[in-house]
């Protein structure tokens, strides 16, 4: 498994935990190796999203709704939805990134024991 995505693992159980504080260290490290170019900005931009609202617990972000529904189902078709988003030849880089950002969370919220 490359580190980035390993890395959005380890983000991703502290944001199960509620560890905030790990999550942060965490997503720093991610921003890190995203890096600061047009397409790591994007990545950033999702990452710290994923933070921000679980954190603010938004029951309108599609992350919160994920996590407290548990339902795989929707995870994949959101996953689908995102993998053809960036299929898409017309994307920027920024928006590459960002997508990019959601489909390796979704990959390992899906890969979580819980869900399955």
């Amino acid at each position: 498994m490359p580190a980035r995505e390993m890395r959005m693992e380890m983000f991703l159980r502290a944001l199960l935990r509620r560890d905030f504080s790990r999550a942060k260290g965490h997503m720093e490290k991610l921003q890190k190796i995203a890096g600061n170019d047009e397409w790591g900005r994007g990545y950033s931009k999702a990452v710290i999203g994923f933070l921000s609202a679980i954190q603010d617990n938004d029951p309108d972000s599609l992350v919160v709704q994920l996590l407290k529904e548990h339902d795989r189902k929707k995870a994949e078709e959101v996953l689908e939805r995102f993998e053809r988003i960036l299929r898409q030849e017309f994307r920027d880089e920024y928006e590459r990134g960002y997508f990019t950002a959601w489909v390796e969370f979704l990959k390992a919220y899906l890969s979580q024991k819980t869900l399955a």
